[in-house]
């Protein structure tokens, strides 16, 4: 017992020296001094080359005004980034690690945390620009697919997911209102619908949307998934699965690999509905000349899924400070309405407008969001993300029935 008190007391007071050891975005002054000439390798998705051009403006404005230097490291999937924590963890690599911001959100912050693998608690809500998220109407930038943040990682922009199509190519009063009217038009509509290809976050994201809908109680894909009851609690979405697949572009044989294949093919004239988590992608495509002009957004009058992505600082980083600065600027209101603005990538902000003066909210208020993008009061209600177990069981389920495509 002795051995075990003395071993706990050292564990908690390697804590202590750890949690002092992080800057303390409450002396802000401090951070910036702190943060000056330090390099942040930011881990974050690198697969449309909007959000890369957005990332590197970033990175040129947080070298001209802090002196901080924004590599970004390009990533297909963010759990890469959470294994090098992982490893160096494993490896006692407590300080210098090789990961300093992850753009994050979901079942790879519910790992991190899980872990033990972020900086401590709290630092988020900590910074200059807190002070404008809108906390008070966002119910997930408290709650990441139902984990508690408690300021582990700042929210960065807020997603909703809607489908789009063309007018060109197929008339609006025939699209469907929900999921099950979805299947109906694919059977009519063969080989004109696709999702991507599990594990892709996109076409997970139309896994939970489908099984919200048509789970006999939505509260229980709040909880972890219970194996005792997973087969039943889904039979509705893999009934739903099965006969959907020969519907689909090349008859389910194959699938995009992911958003911006998926996207391509409803240009190419190969699809015909088409959806992103973001209400203003279709105007964004549009701006950027992805998509034709005649592009236009749709969603479901009961719901569609709704969720926050963040940034998060890992326990180990090796710029703190300089990855505190990268968080706090990206909140800032600047950085937030470009960030809005569809010609450049259209990402909802997670600001408050009634907390911005004058010349901030102006910013936003001058923004033209898009021929293509539906009015707030048009998107729908949200609906909750399940629990992050669940991506994660229905990844593994739809790879054991339906195989990986061609």
């Amino acid at each position: 017992m002795k051995r075990l008190l003395a071993a706990a007391a050292a564990l908690f007071a390697l804590t202590l020296q750890a949690l002092a050891g992080n800057p303390d975005p409450a002396k802000w002054d401090e951070v910036l001094a702190q943060a000056k000439g330090e390099t942040v390798y930011f881990n974050a998705w690198g697969g449309a080359e909007n959000i890369n051009s957005y990332l590197e403006w970033a990175g040129a404005e947080l070298q001209k005004r802090y002196g901080v230097k924004l590599v970004h490291v390009k990533l297909d999937d963010t759990a890469n980034a959470v294994a090098k924590v992982v490893a160096e963890k494993a490896a006692g690599r407590n300080e210098s690690g090789t990961v300093d911001l992850i753009w994050i959100n979901g079942e790879n912050f519910a790992s991190m945390k899980r872990q033990g693998l972020l900086m401590s608690p709290g630092w988020a809500e900590k910074l200059p620009n807190w002070n404008y998220v809108d906390v008070e109407n966002k119910s997930t930038i408290r709650t990441d697919f139902t984990v508690p943040v408690e300021g582990l990682e700042s929210p960065w922009g807020m997603a909703k997911l809607v489908f789009f199509y063309d007018t060109a190519r197929t008339d609006p009063a025939g699209l469907p209102k929900s999921a099950r009217e979805l299947l109906a038009w694919a059977r009519a509509h063969p080989g004109r619908f696709s999702y991507p290809q599990p594990p892709d976050f996109m076409g997970l994201s139309f896994l939970k949307q489908v099984l919200s809908e048509l789970v006999a109680d939505r509260s229980v894909l709040q909880k972890p998934v219970d194996e005792a009851t997973f087969a039943e609690v889904t039979a509705p979405l893999f009934a739903y699965l099965d006969e959907l697949k020969p519907a689909l572009w090349r008859s389910g044989r194959a699938f995009p690999q992911n958003y911006p294949a998926m996207k391509q093919l409803l240009a190419d004239g190969e699809l015909d509905i088409v959806f992103a988590l973001n209400p203003s992608e279709a105007s964004s495509a549009i701006a950027n000349g992805e998509l034709p002009g005649t592009v236009r957004s749709f969603t479901f009058p009961a719901g569609t899924l709704a969720n926050t992505h963040f940034v998060a600082i890992p326990f180990n980083a090796s710029a703190k400070a300089g990855a505190l600065v990268v968080a706090d600027f990206l909140l800032s209101p600047e950085a937030q309405a470009r960030k809005q603005d569809p010609k450049v990538w259209g990402d909802p902000t997670v600001l408050s407008m009634a907390k911005l003066d004058a010349a901030d909210r102006a910013r936003f208020e001058a923004l033209d969001l898009g021929v293509a993008t539906l009015k707030p009061d048009q998107l729908g209600p949200a609906i909750d993300e399940p629990h992050p177990s669940w991506m994660v069981r229905l990844e593994a389920e739809w790879k054991r029935r339906y195989g990986v495509g061609d």
